[in-house]
């Protein structure tokens, strides 16, 4: 942090916007040598006391993977009525919280990187953010409140600013809560299953295909018969293509369509005539069966086999 950083003392920021991150999969975090630190700085400590002591986050600290340290920003006034926010220069309506509680709070914990500003004007807080975080040792997260937060806090305090979406919210308090439930789930001990979370959206994908338990059909809904099968490959194949057509959804897209594979004609022994014949696995989705996304339109140029076993010569795609 600068020096002139540290000199100030008075204002002009806020919590709460971009698009998704890559998905990147994050590599296996087995035992971790020292739990992450978590340093929350808040005029709201109380806020965190029930989500952090519930479910995956208190798995988390139970198992010794994580610290939660919350830090109260008025233990780092200097008046009576332990003031951390004061009017704006320029005028206008709103209160601003000033810089240097939020400094000494910061320089008291001795946080390193990342020290992260909650605010509207951060990009979009994504799934590498999560994996990233969960793989380093310490993580401090500022909540700002009111109309803004001095923004020499976010030039010169914060390395980076992070936000969960263009929407704004009372405090920082909630986004930081949704940070560190993102990346305490992640940790060695938080889940039952950690292999599960590989098949959850924005890992090496967009969005994840839909889930269905039972019963198979209720009030009429029935589930989809591929699901029931028994049949692993057409199950991957379909919860590919589902995915794929849910993220163009999402995104405002055409929802693509597996297409029916092009019939082949197979040459008969000696006579040069040519049927075409369509192999048992590959009929449409309509029909149980769905091809590979990779292959959802065979190439021109691909050499038909000989015989009748090309009946059956692709069921791998089926």
């Amino acid at each position: 942090m600068s020096e002139e950083g540290r000199a100030s003392t008075d204002e002009s920021a806020s919590p709460g916007g971009e698009r998704r991150g890559d998905g990147d999969v994050p590599p296996a975090l087995g035992a971790r040598r020292a739990p992450l630190r978590i340093n929350v700085v808040t005029i709201f400590p109380p806020f965190f006391e029930g989500p952090l002591g519930l479910s995956i986050p208190a798995r988390a600290r139970a198992a010794g993977s994580v610290e939660y340290r919350m830090v109260d920003l008025r233990d780092f006034t200097h008046d009576r009525h332990r003031s951390v926010d004061d009017a704006p220069f320029g005028g206008g309506p709103g209160m601003v919280m000033r810089p240097a509680p939020f400094f000494e709070a910061v320089e008291h914990l001795g946080a390193r990187a990342p020290i992260v500003l909650l605010s509207p004007r951060g990009r979009t807080f994504t799934q590498a953010d999560a994996n990233r975080f969960a793989e380093g040792e310490e993580l401090t997260l500022l909540c700002g409140h009111y109309k803004d937060v001095d923004q020499r806090v976010a030039e010169h305090l914060a390395t980076e600013e992070l936000s969960l979406g263009e929407f704004v919210l009372s405090g920082g308090e909630p986004a930081a809560l949704a940070i560190i439930d993102a990346v305490v789930r992640l940790l060695p001990g938080a889940m039952s299953d950690h292999d599960s979370a590989y098949g959850d959206s924005w890992y090496g994908r967009d969005v994840s295909a839909p889930s269905y338990t039972r019963p198979a059909v209720y009030r009429g809904h029935e589930v989809p018969p591929v699901l029931l099968s028994g049949d692993h490959a057409k199950i991957a194949k379909w919860r590919e293509w589902e995915g794929l057509r849910l993220s163009a959804r999402r995104a405002g897209l055409p929802e693509p369509v597996p297409e029916p594979p092009r019939k082949k004609r197979v040459r008969r022994g000696g006579g040069g005539s040519r049927t075409p014949t369509v192999g048992p696995s590959e009929r449409t989705a309509a029909g149980g069966d769905i091809d590979s996304p990779a292959r959802a339109r065979a190439p021109d140029s691909a050499p038909a086999a000989e015989g009748p076993a090309n009946a059956r010569g692709k069921h791998e795609h089926g």
